[in-house]
């Protein structure tokens, strides 16, 4: 019983010792995007685009000032599979950051834009379209 116990106690001390020298796992490609302001300086949006599984995700935080009013961001994301546009918009009516994760399959290219609006849909003060991946490029 002893030598079984002793077996398996080096057999586990190898597997630890293995574990340290082997390579840390590679970290899922991504994309960071830099800060996306409204077109009034009261909201504001930053993330990145990560590969996961079997598509992207677009992660990253929507900043709302003291402003009144809530802080959009809208994502808009291209079908590889049939081409057509899609959109999805996040809101932060709360003073500081809030994050945000959307699922966007595989898409041919990715956009954004910060708004200001209300609780229920963005109505002014948008910025420009960013595009934030483009798929190949």
């Amino acid at each position: 019983m002893r030598v079984a116990i002793r077996v398996l106690t080096g057999v586990s001390a190898a597997a630890v010792a293995l574990a340290a020298l082997a390579p840390p796992a590679a970290a899922a490609p991504s994309w960071k995007w830099g800060r996306i302001v409204s077109a009034d300086g009261m909201g504001a949006a930053w993330g990145k685009v990560t590969a996961r599984g079997a598509g992207l995700v677009v992660s990253g935080y929507v900043d709302d000032t003291r402003g009144r009013g809530c802080t959009w961001l809208l994502i808009r994301y291209q079908d590889s599979g049939n081409g057509r546009w899609r959109t999805h918009g996040v809101y932060n009516c709360v003073p500081g950051a809030g994050s945000f994760s959307k699922r966007v399959g595989d898409p041919l290219q990715i956009k954004a834009q910060v708004c200001r609006g209300t609780a229920r849909r963005p109505v002014d003060e948008c910025s420009r379209w960013k595009t934030v991946f483009t798929q190949g490029g």
